[in-house]
């Protein structure tokens, strides 16, 4: 990446929308502007799971304001990632596609498992060089991530269901404290974080950090209360529930460090923090200057190498999990992505990204389009989509598995069942390469490909592939499928031809 990069990440939590711009320089990000909006989308939710208009358009307002912020941003220089509202509401897409078109980039909704990954990220990146081990926590609107790492690296993710925003609605719905509500939260909160205690024992962390959110709320009104500023202890903690046990109710907290953004929401956010604090026997949390944003941010510089990006390593492991045959995988990656760059341009460097960045679609997509395999021969393309679309991959974005799944699912097989995805040339384009290539790797050993052309006519929606009559006399079974392939094609709204030159 270039040295004085711009990069923009986005996070769109159930209690804040946050847009962290950062220059790139020398290896380091340096903060250029941080928004910050109250959204509070997490309490926006219908007995049905569905968010409201209202909790929407609240969202859709502050997108808009962030865009206008980020104009003029290329595709590249911008990731946006959604949190656990959105991975639990049911109208999410109508949310992400109306949020898409306001901000001008595409919204990922990312797996819990995913942002604790990136929560790693955001604060080992800012802090000092050390190889003790870390237990990171991070206390969000709908949901608490854990993660032990060490360095860089993350070695256990986890994300539970319990938050600030969702406990506070239940437990102290109208801002009224009492001992009881306090000890009803705290043992529910326990209750869905038990299992916590098998992966994070005591004994496998060094030092505990807190990210964002309720620890940074809690430390601010801790320092500013004379207790030990970047930290949060257990005495600390238990002072701040008597002072808000004699506040009665939120309205009518008088603290100072106390942010009105934060007042609805303490009651649950401490219930929480405290019962994890119990629970993992933390006597000390440090408080973390990093967060999901700035793993965002860092993700994006280290994906533009490719020996960096964890979606890589995600496939490499599902691919040795289900046993699928690495050799054919490669094989037909190879062969995929020759038929990729014959349709694709590549005159300039914005042209040069978009093919590099669909080569890596294309080749996950082939490196496991057989690992349905490991459940059963018979239509092993559709256990292929459904173990993609049920699976947690580190680095990927649940739309992004998604897609791949379809991928997997359209390798082979009738075109119908795809229909609505045709939509998009760089669908058709990957899927034709992909499904052109395992035809021709049909005997699983290196085909005899590199005379036949591959060309495309975008305005008509069509692809042609040319081949010599020798090469037709040499191969018949290729020519039987390719022409079989051919007849697939007519019905979707692109047309495949195969033909002699």
């Amino acid at each position: 990446m270039n040295h004085g990069t711009l990069l923009a990440a986005i996070d769109l939590g159930s209690n804040s929308f946050r847009l962290e711009i950062g220059r790139y320089e020398h290896g380091q990000i340096q903060r250029i502007e941080y928004l910050k909006e109250t959204v509070r989308q997490g309490n926006g939710f219908d007995q049905d799971r569905n968010l409201s208009l209202e909790a929407m358009t609240r969202g859709w307002e502050c997108l808009a304001r962030f865009a206008e912020r980020i104009a003029g941003f290329k595709k590249s220089q911008v990731r946006a990632v959604a949190t656990q509202t959105l991975r639990e509401a049911k109208n999410r897409d109508e949310f992400i596609q109306r949020g898409c078109e306001i901000l001008g980039f595409p919204i990922e909704v990312i797996a819990g498992t995913e942002e604790a990954r990136l929560i790693y990220q955001g604060v080992s990146h800012l802090l000092p060089h050390s190889d003790e081990r870390r237990l990171v926590i991070d206390i969000g609107g709908r949901s608490t991530e854990l993660v032990l790492g060490r360095g860089m690296h993350a070695t256990e993710t986890a994300s539970f269901r319990v938050g600030s925003v969702a406990w506070s609605m239940t437990y102290f719905p109208k801002g009224e404290f009492t001992e009881q509500t306090f000890y009803r939260a705290e043992i529910a909160a326990q209750a869905v974080l038990e299992e916590a205690i098998t992966t994070y024992p005591r004994h496998q962390w060094d030092t505990a950090y807190g990210a964002s959110g309720t620890v940074g709320a809690v430390a601010d009104i801790l320092a500013l209360s004379g207790w030990t500023e970047g930290e949060i202890s257990r005495d600390g903690l238990d002072w701040l529930v008597k002072c808000l046990l004699r506040a009665g109710n939120a309205n009518n907290i008088r603290l100072e460090g106390l942010k009105e953004d934060r007042r609805a929401v303490i009651g649950g956010g401490v219930s929480v923090l405290r019962a994890l604090m119990d629970l993992l026997q933390i006597q000390t949390l440090h408080v973390a200057q990093g967060a999901l944003r700035h793993g965002v941010l860092y993700e994006m510089v280290e994906r533009e190498d490719h020996d960096s990006d964890a979606r890589d390593l995600s496939i490499q492991r599902l691919a040795q999990k289900f046993g699928v045959d690495l050799a054919q995988g490669q094989r037909v990656r190879k062969v995929a992505e020759h038929f990729l760059e014959k349709i694709i341009p590549s005159d300039d460097t914005e042209e040069t990204h978009t093919l590099t960045r669909l080569k890596r679609k294309l080749g996950w997509a082939a490196n496991l389009h057989e690992v349905g395999m490991a459940i059963s021969h018979s239509d092993y393309h559709k256990h292929g989509a459904y173990i993609l679309d049920n699976a947690d991959m580190l680095g990927f974005s649940m739309q992004e598995l998604h897609r791949l799944g379809l991928l997997v699912l359209g390798h082979r097989g009738k075109l119908k069942k795809l229909e609505t995805e045709f939509d998009e040339p760089e669908f058709a384009q990957l899927l034709l390469a992909l499904r052109l290539s395992v035809i021709l790797c049909h005997a699983r050993k290196d085909p005899e490909h590199k005379n036949l052309q591959l060309t495309q006519n975008p305005t008509k929606r069509s692809f042609t592939l040319s081949s010599d009559a020798d090469w037709m006399v040499r191969y018949p079974q290729s020519v039987h499928l390719l022409r079989q392939e051919s007849l697939a094609w007519q019905k979707s709204p692109w047309s495949f031809n195969f033909m002699t030159v």
